[in-house]
């Protein structure tokens, strides 16, 4: 049953709820939040997630769906992140970063051991799209 749901909450969460319950993620907690076709735009939607990093907390590395453009700012603490060859770099609350189609997320993790971390990424992506995080394989 619970493959079952979190397979369900993949499809439905583009940063994926079971991206957060995978052995690689450590106290993290994602939240669909808003969700919208894009109506001057067909077959595309905006989807909204709030990912909380507790103290230490993490996800595993992962790509998006080949459609998602991903426009993420930090709400709370401070985000350690790393795009494609791109060097690690820490955003702090208010600062932003983009991911584009086909980009890889090797980094994105709470900056600290001690205190919790929020950030909100807004999604633009093919409305028919169900598999929208990708874990890197083990």
């Amino acid at each position: 049953m619970k493959r079952i749901l979190c397979a369900l909450a993949l499809a439905a969460l583009p940063f994926g709820a079971a991206l957060a319950d995978t052995p690689q993620a450590k106290n993290a907690k994602v939240t669909q939040v808003y969700q919208h076709p894009l109506p001057n735009v067909p077959g595309k939607s905006i989807k909204g997630v709030l990912v909380e990093y507790g103290p230490g907390g993490f996800s595993p590395a992962h790509t998006h769906a080949k459609s998602a453009i991903i426009y993420a700012t930090v709400l709370e603490g401070a985000i350690r992140s790393k795009v494609n060859d791109g060097p690690e770099k820490t955003y702090q609350a208010g600062e932003n970063f983009t991911e584009l189609p086909g980009d890889h997320h090797g980094v994105s993790a709470n900056a600290s051991d001690s205190r919790p971390a929020k950030l909100l990424a807004v999604f633009v992506v093919d409305t028919a799209e169900t598999e929208l995080t990708i874990t890197d394989p083990r």
